[in-house]
């Protein structure tokens, strides 16, 4: 019997690439009876089913040959133009032809990593940033370096002097409701990135999952709306917080020789996305009023925010501190000095209540006693409930 050869090793990339251990804490509070702060999921009793349900029927009884069929890697021309109306109507006009449908925006940023980042090209990120972002650009083989931060966002004094350091390829911002602060880039810092970045020749990667999710306050204007950043900012938008996160749609807006790559990129990795999904999507947006269906996710939402501050105070130890986001779905916590939130989070599954420790979404030194608390999955009472159990992991 001949010997039999090694199995050739995986590529360096994916043993290199980290796992998120929020997808993996996901499991250990998938128990009924935990109280879950951790994943930033959309409230399920505030989605849309009847409405959706109703496009999905309409779609299959109308046109069934096109929405089961193959389609174009672009995306449903129908949903392109909802998209671009959208955007118009919130102050960016936008041409649908700009518009590069996806799986979600996680595959537009993958697409933008596939098609922007070679190995060793670096990658500016927020301090901290969104994990799976983390995550996507360590795949590529790229190189991501902290951008110091506060509570209006990232610091153009620091951007400036990090890109004159580090020469890097792109710069990667979550501007509204940051994940995983609730903080927002301030109007006068986005001018200023979009200057630095005309600047410097950098790409700028606008993720904006959160925006449509504001309770209070003015919004602020987008930095592709900058005529500095037109030709060098990527737009990203998701379905997924404002319409239903199992669509798994979201789409891309960017200058048209890179959103051309990102559709070859496209190609290679899925074709297109879902034909029924996005044609579902289109005709929801034609028969429904999204507009008013925010605005009762919003008000929903601002009770439960409430209800999480509200209870802070006596659920968290003496010394912590929070910040109050004017929307999207997160809290930011910082408790006192010397806690290690990671080494609390097994008490807290004991008392059935759970957060995200802030450590893994430093591309950096974490600060190990942050943690990052959702308010969007459970109603204020249960909200209330859960703090009563924060607070006897902390007694």
């Amino acid at each position: 019997m001949q010997n039999r050869a090694d199995v050739p090793a995986l590529a360096a990339r994916a043993i290199g690439a980290p796992a998120s251990p929020i997808r993996a804490l996901l499991a250990l509070t998938a128990r009924p009876e935990v109280i879950s702060f951790a994943g930033g999921l959309p409230a399920p009793e505030l989605f849309d089913a009847e409405g959706l349900r109703a496009a999905y029927d309409r779609v299959l009884a109308e046109t069934p040959r096109r929405a089961l069929q193959y389609s174009t890697t672009e995306g449903d021309p129908a949903l392109r133009r909802a998209v671009a109306d959208r955007l118009a109507g919130r102050g960016l006009p936008t041409d649908p032809d700009s518009l590069l449908i996806t799986a979600g925006s996680q595959q537009a940023l993958t697409l933008l990593a596939t098609t922007l980042l070679d190995p060793g090209d670096t990658v500016l990120v927020e301090d901290p940033t969104y994990l799976a972002a983390l995550q996507c650009f360590a795949l590529a083989g790229a190189r991501a370096i902290p951008v110091p931060t506060d509570g209006e966002g990232i610091d153009p004094a620091a951007l400036a002097e990090l890109i004159d350091r580090e020469r890097p390829k792109l710069l990667y911002t979550v501007p509204n409701f940051q994940n995983p602060t609730g903080n927002t880039l301030s109007a006068a810092r986005r001018q200023a990135i979009a200057r630095t970045a005309e600047r410097h020749g950098v790409w700028i990667v606008e993720d904006d999952p959160y925006g449509e999710l504001r309770f209070e306050g003015e919004p602020e204007p987008w930095i592709s709306a900058f005529p500095e950043a037109t030709d060098r900012t990527v737009l990203l938008g998701s379905f997924s917080k404002i319409m239903a996160p199992g669509l798994r749609l979201g789409w891309l807006r960017a200058p048209a020789a890179l959103r051309r790559h990102c559709a070859v990129a496209k190609q290679a990795a899925d074709l297109h996305s879902s034909t029924i999904d996005q044609a579902a999507a289109a005709r929801y947006l034609l028969d429904n009023d999204l507009d008013a269906h925010l605005a009762r996710v919003r008000a929903d939402y601002r009770i439960r925010r409430d209800a999480l501050l509200t209870g802070l105070p006596d659920a968290l130890p003496d010394g912590s501190t929070w910040n109050r986001p004017q929307g999207g779905m997160f809290v930011w916590a910082h408790l006192p000095a010397g806690t290690d939130a990671t080494a609390l989070l097994p008490k807290a599954l004991d008392h059935d209540v759970a957060f995200v420790p802030g450590a893994p979404f430093y591309a950096g030194t974490p600060d190990p006693a942050t943690i990052r608390m959702s308010f969007t999955a459970h109603t204020a009472p249960d909200i209330t409930e859960g703090l009563r159990r924060l607070a006897k992991v902390f007694s």
